[in-house]
């Protein structure tokens, strides 16, 4: 019966079976790196040519033999050995050493390609076209049955909700390039807000169809927004530097465009609370303006002020009269010293029993006396024209600055606003209607004209 031996037996046998084959052992082997990639524990990568490949390791006791970090596209010449790693069955050139032996060819041609478009203002700022703020659709070109539209539609659920529309692509190999561009065609006629296009993480050669010129003019004649998400955030293709905007992965391009809606939720409760406040500011001055015209139209003060100024009014007449009276008596008292001055009888006392003589002196103290009461009649006249002329002044400035007053309590009277045409719209508490906003259908108001007051229902409103 044949030997049965288990798969670990079999690949360490032919990990054995390597060891002893002189030709794949301390040999030198040139190639491009591609899919580098760097741990503590060394340097991972493939090592290709123009028709095959392979997997290369150089642990971390061998890189220190060498004077430089290996990068994509680097040509060199690698010496060491075939191994298997037996957990896997793989085998693949254990590197001892290598040195460079110059630039890989797609990097040369990633090189040439990316001058060229750039000197023909394919990545220029100033066609970059802004993304929509929130998208209602959105197109995707890439694999049917990749990981990225997964990702995608994953991440739009807890952000912004749009439609998500796939465009299947070929997203490596050949005849990759070709439908890539047929998918963003088919999502522009489409009519689509926004579109990704990209794909995962992966070596030069599988994201090379985004490096092809094909797609580079596919996105930049596109008239919707692209979004570029293709490889890692570390890998850079020539379909990002033409793309609107470029993002580091695909989960990454749908964070760009979707907004997230806790995000959404506290602007608006932000733009909320600044309107608040603004409205409640409005409210406060437009209260104390109607409490200042309020208080200028209420009849109770424009009472008070007319009952102050009567008072002042009252108070210039009491002072008048009593000027008049005091003036009055004044004059009666020197009306009778001056009579008493000029009494006849005592002329004819001091002249009784002259005969001729006292008729001659008494025709003479009559002659002196008419004469002295006329002239007492004048002054008396005199005196009784001054304070009649200072009273009948005090008067009139009484008389003007009342008029004067009461002509501004009327034009500050509201009803007298009524006899212009106007009307006053009271609510049934008795407040003043200012605004449209203050009645709602259904309402009963009350109407202050002229003459008279009526009642009113609001059937209908509309406010400017």
């Amino acid at each position: 019966m044949p030997e049965t031996i288990s798969v670990a037996e079999l690949n360490t046998r032919v990990k054995d079976v390597f060891s002893r084959t002189p030709g794949i052992n301390d040999i030198w082997v040139s190639g491009e790196i591609s899919n580098f990639k760097s741990y503590p524990s060394g340097y991972y990568f493939v090592l290709k040519d123009a028709t095959s490949e392979i997997h290369a390791v150089m642990f971390k006791s061998a890189v220190g033999r060498i004077d430089f970090v290996p990068q994509e596209n680097m040509k060199v010449t690698a010496f060491g050995s075939i191994g298997m790693y037996v957990p896997r069955g793989t085998y693949q050139f254990i590197i001892d050493t290598m040195k460079k032996s110059g630039i890989g060819d797609r990097y040369i041609a990633f090189e040439k390609l990316k001058k060229k478009l750039d000197e023909e203002g394919l990545f220029s700022q100033e066609h970059k076209r802004p993304i929509p703020a929130y998208p209602s659709r959105i197109g995707v070109v890439t694999s049917q049955s990749g990981a990225v539209i997964h990702d995608i539609i994953t991440t739009s659920e807890s952000r912004f909700t749009a439609d998500i529309i796939l465009a299947p692509a070929m997203v490596q190999g050949d005849g990759a390039a070709e439908t890539i561009v047929a998918g963003i065609k088919l999502l522009n006629k489409a009519g689509v807000d926004v579109i990704i296009v990209g794909r995962g993480g992966g070596s030069i050669e599988d994201l090379w169809p985004f490096n092809e010129e094909i797609v580079a003019r596919a996105i930049y004649d596109s008239p919707i927004p692209i979004v570029s998400a293709v490889g890692h955030e570390t890998d850079f293709t020539i379909a990002d530097f033409v793309a609107d905007v470029r993002a580091p992965t695909p989960t990454g391009a749908a964070a760009i465009i979707l907004r997230d809606k806790n995000e959404i939720r506290s602007q608006i409760s932000g733009y909320m609370g600044r309107l608040n406040m603004a409205m409640n500011a409005v409210l406060e001055d437009m209260k104390h303006s109607f409490q200042v015209v309020d208080s200028k139209l209420e009849p109770k003060k424009a009472l008070d002020m007319l009952q102050m100024h009567s008072m002042e009014l009252d108070q210039l007449s009491m002072r008048a009269d009593t000027a008049l009276s005091d003036k009055v008596r004044d004059m009666k008292l020197s009306f009778s010293a001056l009579d008493a001055r000029l009494q006849p009888s005592r002329a004819l006392e001091v002249t009784s029993g002259y005969g001729q003589r006292i008729e001659s002196m008494l025709d003479r103290i009559r002659s002196d006396s008419f004469k002295c009461l006329d002239k007492g009649i004048a002054r008396y006249e005199n005196v009784t024209d001054r304070p009649e002329m200072g009273i009948s002044a005090a008067m009139n400035r009484s008389i003007s600055l009342l008029e004067s007053d009461t002509r501004q309590l009327e034009g500050l009277n509201p009803l007298n606003v009524l006899t212009r045409g106007y009307s006053m719209i009271q609510s049934e508490e008795g407040r003043v209607i200012t605004s449209a906003d203050k009645v709602s259908v259904g309402d009963t108001v009350s109407i202050r004209f002229r003459d008279g007051t009526a009642k009113a229902g609001i059937t209908h409103k509309e406010m400017n």
